[in-house]
């Protein structure tokens, strides 16, 4: 342990400077987020995210890996990047919500010429921007209406951190089949807002946010397009997103 001015700096003190150093460049922010929203991308598209050259990306990608913020997998002459564990996202959750609050000007100041795409180029299809994964939540337009639902029911509450669930919440959780003791058991935030990049407003995040997704999955209310993260909505789930959360499509 060293001492500087008065205050002892610890080893997690360094730890937390390196991933603020990893995740704090430009070029591996925007990979980063591109993995949060569309799960698995080869070197070439996330260097194409990042704008940068496909030597530049491997250096990044390199440094992301050895830092286990990502993991990889070969299958024949490309190799498959991801996400290393759900806590990158959660901090990825965190940091963007935060950096919605600062001014434009403030931004350019820290990134210079290269600020942060964190909207990223955003696709003019309109079903993308309806409902899609983001990570293992539901993002898009009914995303963000599932979580003013959530909150118009009293099943959540939003506060200046984020959100809490409500005795409603609860029972009502409970009624879907989500075991709230369960989640809140597991090594990651149990529910927060993520700032979702089409709409430019939040959606609900967290563990519970992938459980309720989850749970949408298991009454064929919402289905995964072939290759894609664009989620399309069953005649069942209309009537389920209707009668349960109030939600008119």
């Amino acid at each position: 342990m060293t001492q500087c001015f008065g205050y002892h700096r610890t080893m997690a003190d360094v730890h937390i400077a390196e991933v603020a150093s990893l995740m704090g460049d430009p070029a591996r922010a925007n990979m980063l987020c591109a993995l949060k929203d569309d799960g698995v991308l080869t070197a070439t598209e996330l260097a194409r995210v990042a704008g940068v050259a496909p030597s530049t990306a491997s250096e990044h990608l390199a440094k992301l890996t050895q830092a286990k913020m990502i993991a990889v997998r070969r299958q024949g002459r490309y190799r498959y990047y991801r996400l290393a564990c759900d806590e990158v996202a959660d901090a990825l959750d965190s940091l963007v919500a935060l950096a919605a609050t600062a001014a434009p000007r403030d931004r350019l100041r820290m990134f210079g010429d290269e600020p942060i795409r964190a909207a990223r180029i955003c696709s003019g299809d309109e079903s993308i921007r309806f409902a899609r994964v983001c990570y293992d939540h539901l993002a898009g337009r009914l995303g963000i209406e599932l979580y003013r639902s959530l909150v118009r029911l009293g099943y959540l509450k939003s506060t200046d951190g984020g959100c809490v669930v409500w005795k409603r919440g609860e029972a009502g959780f409970a009624e879907f089949g989500i075991d709230l003791d369960a989640l809140r058991a597991r090594r990651r935030r149990f529910v927060g807002q993520c700032l979702d990049w089409s709409e430019q407003r939040s959606h609900l995040s967290g563990a519970l946010g992938a459980e309720l997704l989850a749970r949408m999955y298991d009454r064929d209310w919402l289905r995964r397009e072939t290759g894609t993260r664009v989620l399309s909505v069953t005649k069942r789930g209309r009537r389920g997103l209707r009668d349960r959360f109030g939600i008119e499509l």
